[in-house]
């Protein structure tokens, strides 16, 4: 039986490092932000139904992001609609990883996993975890967004003190040689979970 373990963590968290570092050990990594790229990249199952509701959000032969964001902000209406699209195709898009998966472990990195509910699909939640200072320091740092930019981000997040409280293990991506200690500790628990499962 393949363990399905979420990843989570809100912005800035070190989500992606901890995802490569699962990966380095051994386990299947599924990252729902690259699907979503997948499906909005040229050829994608999500650009005929997106140029049919949202012509103006296509660009080249693809969906844009930039585009989506002008829309989002411009019509309140838009969000519940593009994600009632995209959602279906990002689930068939796991559904045919984990089918192809070839793992004891398969990490699925969804940012928000619980504003989703979908960690009731995973067997455990992991979170990435920093202070909020650092959080803010690492995002900004980036140079891709204003203060007002990861402001607005956050307050759709849930909390990061709400996500660690909700998931079974905690990640605290400090330092690279900290993060990979944790990350193997939980892979060596899972492992014995299974073992006595």
């Amino acid at each position: 039986m393949m363990f399905h373990l979420g990843l989570t963590g809100s912005i800035g968290m070190g989500k992606s490092t901890t995802a490569k570092m699962f990966a380095e050990e051994g386990c299947a990594v599924w990252d729902a932000d690259a699907a979503v790229h997948r499906l909005y990249a040229p050829g994608g199952a999500a650009v005929a139904p997106m140029q049919a509701a949202f012509p103006q959000a296509i660009e080249g032969d693809g969906v844009s992001r930039a585009a989506l964001k002008e829309i989002i902000a411009a019509d309140p209406t838009a969000l519940p609609r593009i994600e009632a699209i995209v959602h279906p195709l990002v689930a068939e898009d796991r559904a045919t990883f984990l089918a192809q998966a070839d793992s004891d472990i398969a990490v699925l990195d969804i940012p928000l996993l619980f504003e989703t509910g979908g960690e009731a699909a995973m067997d455990a939640v992991a979170c990435v975890s920093i202070p909020a200072e650092v959080q803010r320091e690492r995002v900004l740092a980036r140079g891709t967004m204003t203060e007002a930019q990861f402001d607005a981000i956050r307050a759709k997040q849930m909390t990061a003190e709400e996500k660690c409280a909700r998931s079974d293990y905690v990640i605290v991506t400090d330092t690279l040689d900290h993060a990979r200690a944790q990350v193997r500790a939980v892979i060596r628990d899972i492992r014995e979970r299974q073992r006595h499962a």
